[in-house]
């Protein structure tokens, strides 16, 4: 079986060698770079068993991309700490949702009113909102992209109609197709970054609710999550013009 790799970055601006990835499940590090072929510079290495072939690598690449800890220990936030990220950050809110359905939708008033097939009746007025649209009209961006499943769960379509409120509000609301996410390698993983320099993981248990958040603050980690989010929003297509072709599909 294929390891599960994940590309944790490269020191390189051009033809991104040498570079580490990270296997997930063993949690071995795998790097790769310039092989070291000189003879007498072979014969100085200790240690070095038939089959293994020495690398050189920039001393960067290692400080910047391999891991700072062992084991790292999770810096859980609570909700209410998570609430002032959105207060207190200055120039962007980026989030990946990735989750066929979120519990918290479900108990809304709004989400019943969408089965019923009834246009949600949306609350522009509550704190969230009022902050939202002020860091929007002070020029933050507030932006999303939305994994939706084929053919989209109830919950995704919810979340598709919700958009004409984050719109509202300010926010551009991207969506990509979840097999589109795959082939993309993007992780499977709820979150939000801010201002490009930490980011709230969003910890969900199997019936959907949300558990808690962790915030991640090492820089090597945080580039990891901002190369995600490049890559989502390259692909990513805009709510309006993807619930176009969703209904003509249909």
């Amino acid at each position: 079986m294929a390891r599960r790799l994940r590309f944790n970055g490269t020191g390189s601006g051009e033809g991104g060698c040498p570079a580490v990835h990270e296997d997930l499940d063993s949690r071995e590090i795998i790097v790769h770079g310039t092989p070291l072929t000189d003879p007498e510079d072979i014969a100085q290495l200790r240690h070095l068993s038939p089959g293994e072939v020495p690398i050189v690598v920039p001393r960067e690449l290692l400080v910047d991309f391999g891991p700072k800890e062992v084991n790292r220990v999770p810096r859980i936030i609570d909700l209410d700490a998570f609430g002032m990220l959105f207060e207190n950050f200055q120039h962007t809110a980026w989030r990946l949702e990735t989750r066929a359905r979120y519990a918290s939708d479900e108990a809304t008033d709004t989400y019943a009113q969408f089965l019923r097939g009834e246009r949600p009746a949306w609350d522009m007025d509550t704190a969230w909102s009022n902050t939202i649209r002020q860091k929007t009209a002070q020029g933050a961006r507030v932006e999303r992209v939305r994994v939706v499943d084929s053919p989209a769960t109830t919950g995704q379509l919810y979340l598709m109609a919700h958009a004409r409120k984050n719109a509202a509000l300010g926010e551009d609301v991207r969506i990509l197709w979840r097999a589109d996410a795959e082939s993309l390698r993007l992780p499977g993983e709820d979150f939000w970054i801010f201002d490009s320099r930490l980011v709230a993981l969003l910890n969900f248990d199997d019936a959907d609710d949300l558990m808690d958040v962790e915030l991640i603050t090492e820089p090597a980690e945080v580039n990891r999550y901002a190369q995600v989010r490049d890559v989502a929003w390259h692909h990513a297509v805009p709510y309006e013009a993807f619930a176009a072709d969703l209904t003509v599909s249909e």
